[in-house]
């Protein structure tokens, strides 16, 4: 296991991104676009039809992305599906064993979930045009998916029932935080199911952080939002969450703050990637240029997420890439081992 700044991360590695997201599945209804290549293809106002967006991105950031995409691609009908990764993954296995994914585009949290999805030939290669402007580390060498932004897993504190902001992870296991601290569950959250991978390969933490959290009587919900809701509104005082909705909770007045472990923290990049058997392959490789390029990216600045295109300027409260202290994990071994350490979890905390 080893610690990485972000510029030098392994070879091969498209670190993750997700987290965002949580709850219900929901199916909304907008328009979305089309593209080839960087040719008459893609030109804007000559892509149109449907698109199938799967993603993991909470409601209201899903609607933006497509609402901007729409902007540019008018003629395209996006309907959205939005639910934690585990079970946006769950559904698209499902409708593949059935002959018939829906899916066009899929956005969830980790390239971790990407890699099992490429071994099962579900996924399609693209050369997107933007590609040049994203760090090599966040793109698929086989050009199956691209990173989409940067997410970080740290340490949330509700500032009314926390003094001193804690500068280690240890203090989640610590006796002053029992039954305080609050988490993602790995069965739900890709994002957490990431992190359990990293953590559990990380000299100091190992499986035993996993059960001094249980010991501790930490609560686990279903995803990031959870978390944040619970420690913004007082009833934990500590949660492990993806960084961004901490920053814009923090940002709109809740008594909420972030802390970056001085230890470094899991980093996702939340993917994007086409389908194999996409019905409308210009509409979903004209999305997946428009996540990637500036306008996407800066929309996706005022979101609320650190960017991953080169020479872009993060949201006010979140660090950029370049300044994280990064926990990482070799992609291969987290890939083969994502199902083992979901099925570890769940011995240590039960179907939570």
């Amino acid at each position: 296991m080893k610690k990485w700044k972000l510029a030098a991360m392994m070879t091969g590695m498209t670190l993750l991104a997700a987290c965002g997201a949580d709850d219900v599945q929901n199916e909304v209804t907008d328009s979305t676009a089309n593209a080839d290549e960087p040719t008459e293809a893609t030109a804007e106002g000559e892509v149109s039809g449907s698109l199938s967006f799967y993603t993991s991105q909470p409601d209201a950031d899903a609607e933006a992305l497509v609402a901007g995409f729409n902007e540019k691609y008018p003629d395209v009908d996006v309907s959205i599906f939005r639910s934690g990764t585990e079970e946006v993954i769950s559904r698209v296995l499902a409708e593949d064993q059935a002959g018939d994914v829906q899916a066009d585009v899929l956005l969830v949290a980790d390239a971790v979930t990407f890699e099992g999805l490429k071994e099962e030939d579900l996924l399609m290669a693209y050369d997107s045009p933007e590609a040049d402007a994203i760090p090599e580390n966040f793109v698929d060498p086989d050009q199956m998916y691209y990173g989409t932004k940067v997410m970080s897993t740290v340490m949330a504190i509700n500032t009314e029932l926390v003094e001193e902001a804690p500068t280690s992870w240890s203090a989640l296991t610590s006796e002053e935080a029992a039954g305080e601290v609050i988490m993602p569950s790995p069965l739900y959250s890709g994002a957490a199911a990431y992190n359990a991978g990293v953590f559990s390969r990380t000299d100091g933490f190992g499986w035993s952080f996993y059960e001094d959290l249980y010991a501790n009587d930490t609560m686990v919900v279903q995803g990031n939002g959870g978390v944040l809701e619970a420690v913004a509104g007082g009833e934990k005082a500590y949660g492990m969450v993806v960084d961004f909705i901490v920053a814009k909770a923090k940002a709109e007045g809740s008594p909420i703050d972030l802390v970056y472990p001085e230890e470094g923290v899991p980093v996702i990049t939340e993917p994007v990637g086409i389908m194999s058997g996409t019905d409308n392959e210009a509409a979903a490789k004209a999305f997946v240029d428009y996540v990637l390029s500036e306008e996407g990216q800066e929309l996706s600045v005022e979101v609320g997420y650190t960017p991953i295109r080169e020479g872009m300027t993060p949201p006010e409260g979140l660090p950029s890439a370049e300044e994280l202290n990064v926990l990482s994990v070799e992609l291969s071994e987290l890939t083969e081992t994502r199902e083992a350490d979901k099925e570890q979890f769940r011995a240590i905390f039960g179907d939570q």
